[in-house]
């Protein structure tokens, strides 16, 4: 083989690896208070929602700004504004996953993703149910 040959197939090896390393997500979820100490950058937080604050959305008045508060499993509170609609499973929510940035002690949120593990969850009745069914 020539040598520019072995090179041309290194670069490319090298522009996969490149490219491979730049599509998958490395991001961590962070606490509230980790947060607050990478102000500005771009992080995911899994909290609760803070059942004890007001939850303020107007669908009549401004459609796309929703603020509630957002407790993590440390214990640290903060303030989450949603420039979007509000999702429809908020309140029933156990967790929740919020993509945003820190500013100042407010969590301004571009995404929120809503974990309601009570949905996957079995119920034995039902199980045991179908499983004796199917056995006749």
């Amino acid at each position: 083989m020539k040598s520019t040959h072995i090179i041309i197939l290194v670069a490319i090896a090298v522009s996969i690896g490149v490219l491979l390393m730049y599509s998958v997500d490395f991001s961590t979820y962070d606490t509230i208070g980790s947060a607050k100490q990478k102000q500005g950058k771009y992080v995911h937080l899994i909290a609760r929602l803070d059942k004890t604050q007001p939850v303020i959305y107007d669908a009549v008045k401004d459609p796309n700004y929703l603020s509630f508060y957002a407790v993590d499993s440390l214990g640290s509170s903060t303030k989450v504004i949603y420039h979007n609609a509000k999702p429809a499973e908020l309140d029933q929510s156990e967790r929740v996953v919020l993509k945003g940035k820190m500013q100042g002690d407010i969590f301004e949120c571009d995404n929120i993703l809503l974990k309601c593990p009570s949905k996957y969850k079995d119920d034995k009745k039902q199980l045991e149910k179908t499983v004796t069914q199917t056995n006749l």
